[in-house]
């Protein structure tokens, strides 16, 4: 083994340049145009396909940042729940972990220079396991891609060059694996039907997660949390049911609990500026919106959020509606941000 020199000296502070940097994404824009214009789509259609044939499990492998890009598409993979897939480590199938391989199987290899020794020597043992092997690699087929003539499948996955100065770094190669493994990865959602509801069992935490979960039910103030009065009401009576729910608002109803309207503490300070002391003479019913955005308890929670948002201007609260107009809850924009939405 040689021997690198080791730098001592401080580094003095350097700039970014603008321009350099412009033309590097420059340059990588050209990369990845090559990538897509060269690439060969009956490669693609049958690697996709085989991931969607597979009757057992699609691991997916490869050595430093293909490895990396190898465990992030069998994460995205079972992510869609359509089959076990899963990262295996190349070094430690040879020693024992490729016991979880068995026939009907798929073994994913990604390698730049499809030449990597520890992918050549897993080939053959993943082969006499039974798996169908496939590689992605940016050497064409030959003699300069042995990896390539060890698998079932190859596909190649064009690069011009990569962006790093000593066109070595691993910058352009393994944006190409990923963009093609996640597009892959999108088609196979399309062919499969994915529907919402099947994302998101898999994804039951996280923003995602409850964005496709949760509906306004699950985060809804209801029952006794309801700031609700009648329509006859005086609303100088109403001040306390109006500030002490946390809604900032008051839901108005009849004796059967259908929505007449709402009426907010905006409402509030609005009739008190126009009327002043005429307040304690008006009733709730007199001074309430009529037509109230609503949403149904079903829905989506992330619909609730939008529709708030939505124009003409934004609101803090919807009352939740069943069918035949009776209040059953309301959901408050606090409410869906501290659930985490």
């Amino acid at each position: 083994m040689g021997s690198l020199p080791v730098e001592c000296a401080p580094q003095k502070r350097v700039k970014v340049a603008e321009s350099d940097l412009a033309a590097l994404f420059d340059a990588q824009r050209r990369h990845l145009d090559h990538f897509f214009d060269r690439l060969d789509m009956s490669q693609a259609a049958a690697f996709a396909q085989a991931l969607v044939d597979a009757t057992g499990a699609v691991f997916f492998t490869g050595v430093g940042k293909s490895g990396i890009v190898a465990m992030k598409l069998a994460q995205t993979l079972a992510s869609l729940g359509f089959t076990r897939a899963g990262f295996l480590s190349p070094v430690d199938a040879l020693h024992g972990d490729i016991g979880s391989v068995f026939p009907g199987d798929v073994l994913v290899l990604l390698s730049k220079s499809g030449a990597s020794d520890e992918l050549l020597a897993l080939a053959p043992c993943a082969r006499a396991k039974g798996a169908y092997l496939i590689s992605l690699t940016s050497a064409a087929s030959g003699a300069d891609c042995p990896l390539a003539a060890a698998c079932d499948l190859n596909v190649h996955l064009p690069l011009q060059a990569e962006i790093c100065p000593f066109g070595l770094a691993p910058v352009t190669s393994t944006a190409i694996q990923m963009v093609f493994g996640d597009t892959v990865v999108a088609a196979i959602m399309e062919a499969r039907r994915l529907s919402r509801d099947q994302y998101a069992s898999n994804h039951p935490a996280g923003k995602i997660g409850k964005s496709l979960i949760f509906k306004v039910k699950d985060v809804m103030k209801k029952h006794n949390e309801l700031p609700l009065c009648k329509e006859g009401d005086m609303i100088m009576d109403q001040l306390t049911e109006l500030t002490s729910k946390g809604c900032g608002c008051l839901l108005v109803v009849d004796d059967e609990y259908h929505l007449i309207g709402t009426f907010t503490d905006g409402d509030l300070r609005r009739t008190l500026k126009a009327s002043g002391q005429a307040i304690f003479n008006l009733t709730v019913g007199e001074m309430c919106n009529r037509h109230p955005r609503t949403i149904t308890s079903d829905a989506m929670a992330v619909e609730a959020m939008e529709k708030m948002e939505s124009p003409p201007s934004p609101v803090q609260f919807l009352p939740v509606v069943d069918s035949n107009n009776v209040v059953c809850g309301i959901i408050t924009l606090h409410g869906l941000v501290s659930a985490g939405l």
